[in-house]
């Protein structure tokens, strides 16, 4: 005895190395069951190591024990067939290591181990275990259970339903030792979720049909002789063919007629009384009026409920409706006749709101303490894939057959094809719903009992056992346990994640404001309702439409997707058709831009900002063509519209910097230009941005832009030389880009001033600057297809026949012997934006004593700074235009505004040190702080001016070119409207008295100020 304790010391492995937990009462089972000698398990290896990879090894071998003791004289059977079949040993242990009410069953059916063997047949069909679970109540004969003429069973009561149990316990056994198998023999084929599932399901629909005709016996020895007609409708999970190991079974029963309600009804209530004991609880609380509802209605009186009082979430439940059990062709009936119901309810008032809100409660019934374990109701569970699906179905399905599988998984693959969710985003929802109904099986499983709650995170020894039933092992870093809490954690983050992106979707409730029919684009109907939304060439947009969607590829698909929901919102444009066809061209352009169709499909904001935009400005698709990552901004409000026009500025200069080729540089500053024009009047057009925020970021990336050309066109022409740069260049901004007034439209008006550097002499050095300020005008004007470059220096001295640079000291020279009133009116606005800083601070603070005359002007200035104001207004203004409503130089335009406050400055600025500003609103109110004008006057000033600039910019976004006329054309004045932020519909003899109303008062102030003063 010790020589054979010292051997085993030594080298025989204890129970313990094979995961028993308490060795010692392994070894004695192990030895009971003949797997286990003073050397160790021996030729019993491959069940020993097989016992290990089971969920709970303990469990598994205490109930081989308890087997083994029922089993008498068939266990050395049992014992040799574990030995030589694989696929025994894998399903036994599978189930013996997982479920300890499977063991109990096994137990008190000690011969159905057998129905795990290899090559045991097994029902494989619905009919097959349909048959299996009839036969047991020896219910014979064709025909289908529960109808007349159908096989009715011999058994009844207490008999019937323990036969029916064990029968179903033992179908429940096939399923399980298959689902199982692979966990313990990982060479054995692994069970998808999806096949246990529906399996699962047929069991089900095979225990109702066996009921019922227990059911039909005992309504026969209570008397009655004739079977009702009655149809059985699943509902739920197992309509869905998605049932779990142990679940309720959600029903609706149908009767035929009135007549036959009495009878059905007893029928159904017995099928129930049946099932509940032999299988599991059949719910009927999802019938019309719930639990308070009569358990049978007539079809007709179905049809009454749902048309009539039906609430949002009775056709959700209605989604996975399947005839199941009973009379079929009345079941074929009852589904054909509410499934148009179920595909038109997403028409009704507040229908996405009513899902949501349902989803809110589902979620607020959980307890606190419970909500992060809860696998089905909780944040990231099961319920948060299944609404999110069912809402999508519901929305898009009315138009999409393609999207109404019953199937959870199903729905959800569909919904990626067909391109309404995103493929990556399906599949990580089809991984993660698997995951999750995997861990539920495997909880159910344990004592076959309706569970939905994962172990506390702290309960090692629970956590371990579920981790190894779903396939987890232990790793070097993580214990199994750990690896299934992280696993856990990362579906319900990544599930709940992806449930607020589709679920909370606002593409939702625009596609579920559409009514189905007009989903269907390719219908006759469809001209009559484009025409009735407001498009003036409903076959035009038939065209577009055809375009957008013709084909098969997934592109196609999500057109048709997107385009109901944007027909509706182009419609609400001022001009549909022109916001339509910019669509097409839009989506023809970016069509090999893969993220497009997707930001559209899942950021319903920028669907309908974008609508928004093409269906009111000509300008917006013309840049959005060569700018497309402007459309990732319509979803984020502050990188849209409130970027610090600096900052903008900087990041272009530095962009720019980099490149040394002037061509390639001015492209480059070109491009990201035109990305903040687009960008400013997205965010204009939107309201999203105050009036004097535009100009100033407009006026700030033309600058950059002037600035970048200047700098590389030193650089080059610098090079070419092979000198040193001999003179140093300032920008001069005058006219709006001095004030960071400009609008979409406005050429910059500047001035060139150069100084030689070093010992450079003048000549060379204003020969440099020219050379630099040629390329630049060339560069920066040549032919574009975006909004003009143009480099204007018309406001130089002696104009266009002048030299294009001077000197600061030719320049004062210049205004101090041949300067004239005008040009010291138009030096009020010069400031120094580019270029060298210093040379341009200098020019300014030189040129203060002939902008700020010292004592004002006298009368004879004044006079003439009038008269050319009268010249101005009666010569320029352009043949045909409405001097009422032309912004520039119409009545209380921006000419009358401007020169006003410039004979104040150029009257006063000497006085008074707050009128020395190049920016005409903040001028105006600086003059009325001083007192020169009213405060009154001051604002109806400005509020004259703001309106002008804002009508122009208007005109630019909405021609795609300047104007300065208001429009006449009533959907061009619309356009101008909307982009004004007038209300959609609104008259447009309104806008237009609102104009002239405002530009009168300040023509009133103007005659007061500028003449009469």
């Amino acid at each position: 005895m010790a020589n054979s304790n010292s051997t085993r010391s030594g080298s025989v492995p204890s129970p313990a190395r094979y995961g028993f937990s308490d060795a010692p009462r392994a070894e004695a089972q192990l030895r009971r069951a003949g797997w286990w000698s003073d050397l160790g398990p021996e030729g019993a290896e491959p069940i020993v190591a097989a016992l290990s990879r089971t969920p709970d090894p303990d469990l598994a071998l205490h109930s081989l024990d308890r087997l083994r003791d029922v089993a008498d004289s068939a266990w050395a059977e049992l014992s040799g067939a574990l030995a030589d079949d694989v696929g025994l040993r894998g399903r036994l242990f599978g189930v013996l290591g997982e479920s300890t009410a499977l063991a109990d069953h096994l137990v008190a059916h000690p011969a159905d181990w057998r129905r795990l063997r290899s090559d045991a047949v097994q029902p494989n069909t619905l009919p097959e275990r349909t048959s299996v679970l009839l036969t047991a109540v020896g219910a014979d004969g064709g025909g289908v259970p529960g109808t007349a003429g159908g096989p009715v069973a011999k058994l009844h009561g207490v008999d019937a339903v323990r036969a029916l149990r064990g029968t179903y316990r033992g179908l429940l056994l096939d399923v399980a030792g298959h689902d199982m198998a692979s966990v313990v023999e990982p060479s054995l084929p692994t069970m998808p979720y999806e096949n246990v599932a529906a399996t699962l399901s047929d069991v089900a629909v095979g225990a109702l049909r066996a009921a019922l005709s227990v059911a039909v016996a005992e309504l026969q020895r209570s008397g009655v002789a004739e079977v009702p007609r009655l149809a059985v409708i699943a509902m739920g999970k197992c309509g869905g063919r998605e049932l779990n190991y142990v679940s309720d079974v959600d029903v609706v029963f149908v009767a035929d007629s009135e007549s036959d309600i009495p009878v059905a009804t007893r029928l159904a209530s017995l099928m129930m009384r049946i099932a509940s004991p032999a299988f599991f609880e059949v719910d009927a609380a999802l019938r019309p009026e719930g639990k308070a509802g009569a358990l049978v209605r007539t079809l007709d009186g179905h049809l009454s409920y749902y048309r009539r009082w039906a609430r949002t979430w009775e056709f959700q439940a209605l989604l996975k409706a399947r005839p199941v059990a009973g009379d079929e062709e009345l079941g074929v009936r009852y589904l054909d006749a509410v499934q148009p119901l179920v595909w038109t309810a997403a028409e009704r008032e507040d229908f996405v709101a009513d899902v949501r809100s349902m989803r809110r409660r589902v979620e607020d019934h959980v307890p606190l303490e419970l909500v992060e374990r809860e696998l089905k109701l909780g944040r990231g569970g099961l319920r948060d894939v299944e609404f999110a699906v069912q809402l999508l179905q519901m929305v898009h399905g009315r138009s999409d057959d393609s999207l109404r599988p019953k199937s959870t998984l199903d729905a959800l693959r569909a919904l990626g094809e067909g391109g309404y969710v995103a493929r990556s985003d399906a599949a990580d929802l089809v991984d993660s719903y698997r995951f999750l109904r995997t861990v539920e099986h495997r909880l159910q499983l344990r004592q076959l009992r309706r569970t939905h709650l994962f172990p506390p995170f702290d309960d090692s020894d629970a956590l371990s056992v579920l981790a190894r039933a779903v396939g987890l092992r232990s790793s070097g870093r993580n214990t199994a346990a750990q690896a299934l809490v992280a696993e856990f954690r990362r579906h319900g983050n990544r599930v709940r994640r992806l449930h607020e992106k589709l679920f909370y979707r606002p593409l939702l409730e625009a596609v579920a404001k559409v009514p189905t029919a007009a989903l269907r684009l390719t219908t006759s109907a469809a001209v009559e309702r484009l025409a009735a939304l407001g498009y003036t060439s409903p076959e035009g947009a038939l065209r577009h439409i055809g375009a957008l969607t013709s084909g098969v590829s997934r592109r196609a698909s999500i057109q048709g997707t997107l385009l109901p929901m944007l027909l509706d919102l182009l419609a609400r444009t001022p001009d549909p058709d022109g916001g339509l066809l910019a669509y097409r061209k839009v989506s023809e352009a970016l069509a090999e831009t893969p993220w497009y169709l997707r930001l559209l499909r899942d950021e319903g904001v920028v669907a309908e900002r974008l609508a928004q935009l093409l269906g009111t400005s000509k300008l917006v698709p013309e840049l959005l063509v060569r700018a497309p990552e402007v459309l990732r901004l319509l979803s984020d409000t502050p990188a849209l519209a409130e970027r610090d026009p600096m900052e903008a500025a900087a990041s272009l200069r530095s962009a720019v910097a980099r490149y040394s080729d002037p061509q390639r540089a001015v492209s480059a500053a070109r491009s990201l230009r035109r990305h903040e024009l687009l960008r400013i009047a997205c965010g204009d057009l939107l309201g999203l941005a105050e009036p004097a925020e535009v100009f100033r970021a407009l006026s700030s990336i033309w600058v950059a832009v002037l600035e970048s050309a200047l700098d590389v066109s030193v650089r080059d022409v610098a090079s070419r030389s092979a000198a040193e740069v001999p003179a140093r260049i300032a920008v001069i901004a005058m006219g709006r880009l001095g004030g960071a007034e400009l609008g979409y439209g406005s050429d910059a008006d500047v001035l060139f001033v150069c100084e030689p550097v070093g010992g450079a002499d003048e000549t060379t050095a204003v020969r440099f600057a020219t050379a630099v300020v040629e390329q630049v005008r060339r560069l920066l004007g040549a032919p574009s297809q975006d909004p003009a470059l143009e480099v204007d220096i018309d406001l130089r001295p002696e104009g266009r026949r002048g030299a294009p640079v001077r000197t600061l000291d030719s320049y004062l020279s210049y205004y101090r012997r041949w300067g004239e009133v005008w040009e010291a009116q138009a030096l009020l606005r010069a400031r120094a934006v580019a270029g060298d800083a210093d040379l341009g601070e200098r020019f300014c603070h030189a040129i203060d004593p002939i902008r700020y005359p010292d004592g004002g002007l006298d009368e004879s200035k004044v006079r003439e700074i009038r008269r050319i104001k009268a010249r101005v207004d009666s010569e320029r203004l352009p043949r045909g235009a409405d001097p009422a409503t032309h912004t520039k130089l119409g009545r209380g335009g921006l000419a009358d505004v401007e020169w006003t406050l410039q004979l104040l400055q150029l009257r006063h600025a000497h006085e008074f040190g707050e009128l020395r500003i190049t920016s005409t609103v903040d001028g105006l109110r600086a003059a009325a702080g001083v007192g020169l004008l009213a405060a009154g006057d001051a604002d109806e000033l400005i509020e004259a001016w703001t309106l002008a600039m804002r009508v122009r910019n208007a005109v630019m976004l909405v021609r795609g070119k300047p104007g300065d006329q208001l429009p006449k054309q009533t959907r061009e004045l619309s356009a101008v409207a909307a982009a004004l932020g007038y209300p959609a519909g609104v008259d447009t003899g309104e806008v237009v008295d609102d104009y002239l109303r405002v530009t009168r008062r300040a023509r009133a102030v103007v005659e007061r100020v500028f003449y009469d003063s």
